[in-house]
């Protein structure tokens, strides 16, 4: 299920798949210091396939910040270890070192 909505700091309309992603979403949109956000933005050129980055936030300082959304329950799945690692890396391989999970509680 795709939900589409107009948020304040969202570049565009925001798109989300599910639960953690929406909750996610309304919880950036609201966080202090944040320019503005991307949602779903293309992982290109992974092993792994193709991937998106759930979340990719611009602050007001013009620092990048990244986050993806996961179900607690598939953490510990391989595949999920996986693409996050996965994510990580692309992500550290440009320059953006903090990265973090949005978890269902």
């Amino acid at each position: 299920m795709c939900v589409k909505r107009q948020l304040t700091k969202c570049k565009g309309v925001c798109r989300t798949y599910d639960d953690v992603q929406y909750a996610g979403a309304d919880y950036i949109n609201e966080l202090d210091g944040v320019k503005s956000f991307e949602c779903n933005v293309l992982l290109k050129g992974l092993a792994e396939g193709d991937y998106t980055t759930d979340f990719v936030l611009t602050m007001e300082d013009g620092e990048i910040k990244v986050f993806e959304c996961v179900r607690r329950e598939a953490l510990t799945r391989p595949k999920t270890a996986k693409l996050l690692d996965a994510s990580r890396q692309f992500w550290l391989r440009r320059g953006v070192t903090d990265w973090g999970l949005i978890v269902n509680e």
